[in-house]
């Protein structure tokens, strides 16, 4: 059995108008669904590509964050503060540092303090 459906359409891909056989037709023909699925595909991968680059940018943040004790430098970047900033608010009070030698180190609980963060 044949159905003698006729519904007008327009093309997901090209944008012209057709008339299709079935109700669940997307594209004008079969040049326009290779061409949606290749483009769907290169989406895809440039999608993929993102998602692993931002993952490396985050890399030494989440490296920062995992440590007990940081330095001046590292403090700066997680809390994405100028180092003149982080001098401020130390010697302001707002956050503890000791200083060991010529190193600031600060510990990480004295951060999650200044946000009332209860780890």
């Amino acid at each position: 059995m044949s159905s003698n459906i006729r519904v007008q359409r327009i093309c997901q891909h090209c944008g012209n108008e057709f008339t299709a056989k079935t109700t669940v037709t997307k594209y004008c023909g079969d040049n326009c669904a290779k061409r949606a699925y290749k483009k769907r595909q290169k989406e895809e991968k440039i999608g993929q590509s993102n998602k692993e680059t931002l993952e490396i940018k985050a890399a030494p943040v989440k490296a920062i964050q995992e440590q007990d004790f940081l330095n001046i430098q590292d403090t700066c970047e997680l809390l994405g503060i100028s180092r003149m900033t982080l001098y401020r608010m130390i010697k302001d009070g707002r956050i503890q540092a000791t200083k060991i030698g010529r190193r600031t180190i600060i510990a990480r609980k004295n951060i999650d303090h200044l946000f009332n963060i209860n780890l």
